[in-house]
């Protein structure tokens, strides 16, 4: 990369401006580094932070991340319990199968297994139900078919989500360089050297377009269900389908999870996109929990600062495909991304936080 010369002033907040709840992250396997991430919490102004993926262990592998299940009362009795009112989970239920097995064999008795298992979460302390990628890309049924999120035989469980009050935040779709070939022409060339379980290049998969159908039918279908679709609904490279999104869909609400760098290359229109839809957009950020992340993100939401490096998908700050600016956003909407959205939308939360309208 070439020599860049320009002269930028820097305002790296230190400290969020207001109290931040980190809607969108993992624990990983490594429960026994939460210190370090209450540590980082307490550093930059973090009152809460969502462990997604309660009931497994995530953990980072070559060329991208697997996971396995575990017991969500290892969540409850560890990190939970060693720090009240810093950390709450949601389950992934039983949406957590070898990607090498079928999703299920008997969709009857997998839809009452995780039907049962989801009301016994929640009865536990999960919050929502959170679905994995996989769920359209890569589960397939007894009969080898890909198995989507608008299947009619899954229809029971986001029914369920709704009557228990818990929001569904289901992942659909990846970035669209994700889909295309792994050619230096790809915005995503680099991504896909580093992390190569991540390109669905293969004509095997779904198509980008199709994971977008799918979705836009669930939430249709389901309109009693609130629906958290992450990245900016794996969309931000075209706001304008997302504005369209929801607006005809009154039951979905985003996150900014690991997509500033989107956002940030488009400072103008991710401005007005936020400042309009600050009621349905909550913060998060679906990276290692650290200072210099936390700052970045601060730094985005909260300055004019312009040309400055985001961090990489997995959180570290030595490899980027562009430079950003930020978007200064007023602080009536700040309020909002950072903790208000989330405090409405995920059940116990504001009775946990009181002190952050206090």
């Amino acid at each position: 990369m070439p020599t860049c010369h320009l002269v930028v002033d820097e305002h790296i907040p230190m400290r969020a401006r207001f109290p931040v709840i980190d809607a969108h992250n993992h624990l990983w396997a490594a429960w026994e580094t939460v210190d370090a991430v209450v540590q980082a919490m307490d550093t930059v102004g973090v009152a809460a932070y969502a462990d997604l993926t309660a009931n497994i262990a995530l953990r980072w592998v070559k060329g991208g991340y697997a996971f396995d299940p575990v017991g969500i009362d290892d969540f409850f009795q560890g990190p939970a319990q060693r720090y009240p009112g810093r950390f709450f989970g949601f389950t992934t239920a039983t949406f957590t199968r070898p990607v090498d097995e079928p999703l299920f064999t008997d969709h009857r008795r997998f839809i009452d297994e995780t039907v049962a298992m989801l009301r016994d979460h929640v009865h536990r302390g999960a919050r929502g139900l959170k679905i994995l990628k996989e769920l359209g890309l890569r589960y397939r049924d007894e009969h080898g078919a890909i198995v989507f999120a608008d299947d009619p035989r899954l229809a029971p469980v986001w029914d369920e989500a709704a009557k228990l009050g818990i929001p569904v935040l289901i992942h659909q779709a990846d970035p669209c360089g994700f889909f295309e070939a792994v050619t230096p022409d790809n915005e995503h060339y680099e991504s896909m050297l580093k992390y190569p379980s991540w390109s669905f290049a293969d004509p095997s998969f779904p198509r980008f377009a199709e994971l977008q159908r799918h979705c836009r039918n669930l939430v249709g279908n389901h309109p009693r269900t609130i629906f958290i679709l992450p990245h900016v609904a794996n969309y931000p490279e075209n706001l304008a389908y997302v504005s369209q999104l929801l607006d005809e869909y009154p039951n979905v609400h985003i996150d900014l999870s690991a997509r500033l760098d989107e956002l940030g290359r488009q400072p103008y229109t991710a401005r007005q996109f936020i400042i309009k839809y600050q009621d349905r957009i909550l913060f998060g950020t679906d990276m290692p929990a650290t200072t210099a992340m936390y700052r970045f993100y601060f730094r985005f939401l909260e300055t004019f600062d312009e040309h400055f490096i985001p961090p990489d998908y997995d959180g570290t700050f030595g490899r980027h495909r562009w430079r950003i600016s930020g978007i200064g956003l007023p602080d009536d909407v700040l309020r909002k991304i950072y903790h208000a959205n989330a405090l409405r939308l995920i059940p116990g939360l504001a009775a946990e936080h009181r002190e952050i309208h206090a």
